[in-house]
């Protein structure tokens, strides 16, 4: 299962990117928040980024444990039903 950093911002969103694709890449297709508290919407950015490199994969990725501010931002930008 892939843990992003406590931090997910605009300053650490290409570490988490690469991150979260060599997970995918690896076989990992559960990603949890559980561990992350600072957010922005680049999360939301990567997120989308990490669904369609997991669907040129033919593999299904979950989200979990998704904190109410990365929530909140999911549906702000109309990406509920994608993510």
């Amino acid at each position: 299962m892939f843990t992003p950093n406590v931090t997910f911002t605009h300053e650490t969103a290409a570490t988490e990117l690469a991150a979260g694709m060599d997970a995918i890449d690896a076989g990992q297709t559960s990603f949890t928040f559980s561990q992350t508290g600072q957010i922005d919407s680049s999360a939301v950015a990567c997120m989308l980024a990490w669904k369609r490199h997991a669907v040129q994969k033919k593999v299904q990725l979950v989200f979990m444990d998704l904190p109410v501010n990365l929530a909140h931002l999911i549906k702000l930008y109309g990406v509920t039903d994608f993510l």
